[in-house]
């Protein structure tokens, strides 16, 4: 009997650091969307 093994996803080449600077960069980048959107929304209630 020929059992079929799962695959296992390959193991991911990237080191640490550099999965570590990717997630950094996209929280940074969802922060600063998130200060413009409160900005605009402040400007909007104001005027």
């Amino acid at each position: 009997m020929d059992e079929e093994k799962p695959e296992t996803p390959a193991p991911d080449t990237r080191s640490v650091e550099q999965i570590r600077k990717d997630r950094n960069r996209v929280l940074g980048l969802g922060l600063a969307a998130f200060v413009v959107l409160v900005f605009f929304i402040s400007i909007a209630k104001m005027g």
